[in-house]
């Protein structure tokens, strides 16, 4: 049988699954995006009409969609730091050789990550309580007066920043686990030969090695962090006073609050430009670090 023909036989199944459930809607929403399409539509489709690029030309002059895109970025820029730093130290703790059951604590450690993410923010919505949550519980016993977490729009979303490092920090040190897990011994042997302490090992064999999973992870981060939306819906509802509504989060107000499908849809795709360039960005800095 010819390769290519055989190739595209056993690719055809996939290729049709991808083109029905993703590549159609994708462009279908695309399509709404350039449309009025809202609740009026829905009931008679005569109410449809093509507004070309006014839905992204309303959003561009749209305070709230600002903000919106404003708390996302700042979340992307602290939380993923956080959560890279964090994964990183439990993935140097796990490849200690003075660490002890390993399997138990990499389990332990990743199953946040598996975890039903409404059933683990209930339950931080609780520990974040002003009156009776833990954590000002804690506050207290060292003499801190209680923090309105969920209440102040200064502090929710350092709260909720919390919550997703939690969330997902085990997933990245997974990955940075197996990166360490892949660098020979011989150049820790051979730097402790030479006296080389600890630090210099860090710095001069691990961060080297362990650069391309780091910065393939930091993408994988940001990709997921800029699709924020679970976690201030369910612990703070986009409040207080709009203080955590997130890109993601108003597009689903304006599609499933509002029934605003067409600006909705615009959203989606504004928020995929910004994804793809910051990408693209970090992608053309990984090459020029890897060509240097």
């Amino acid at each position: 049988m010819n390769r290519q023909p055989a190739a595209w036989l056993f690719l055809a199944p996939a290729a049709i699954v991808l083109g029905v459930f993703f590549l159609l809607p994708v462009i279908g929403a695309f399509v709404l995006s350039l449309t009025d399409y809202d609740l009026y539509a829905l009931a008679d489709l005569h109410n449809l009409r093509f507004v070309a690029l006014n839905n992204y030309w309303a959003l561009l002059h749209r305070p709230l969609f600002w903000a919106a895109l404003g708390h996302t970025v700042y979340f992307v820029a602290v939380g993923v730091p956080l959560s890279m730093l964090v994964s990183l130290c439990a993935a140097l703790l796990l490849h200690s050789p003075l660490a002890r059951c390993k399997p138990f604590f990499r389990t332990a450690l990743f199953a946040p990550v598996v975890t039903t993410v409404v059933a683990v923010a209930v339950v931080w919505r609780y520990l974040f309580n002003t009156k009776y949550g833990l954590v000002n519980y804690l506050l207290g016993a060292i003499g801190i007066h209680p923090v309105d977490w969920l209440g102040d729009p200064h502090w929710a979303m350092p709260a909720i920043m919390l919550f997703a490092v939690w969330k997902n920090f085990g997933y990245n040190m997974i990955i940075m686990l197996a990166g360490l897990q892949a660098i020979p011994s011989e150049l820790y042997e051979a730097a402790r030969m030479d006296g080389a302490s600890a630090w210099r090992q860090f710095r001069h064999i691990t961060l080297p090695m362990l650069a391309p999973t780091l910065w393939m992870v930091g993408i994988l981060a940001i990709s997921g962090y800029f699709q924020l939306f679970a976690e201030p819906y369910v612990i703070t509802e986009g409040g207080p006073l709009q203080s955590t509504v997130s890109v993601l989060y108003l597009m689903y107000d304006e599609g499933f609050k509002w029934w605003n499908l067409g600006s909705a849809s615009a959203i989606a795709f504004l928020l995929f430009v910004i994804m793809f360039v910051v990408t693209e960005l970090m992608l053309q800095v990984g090459r020029k670090e890897v060509d240097a």
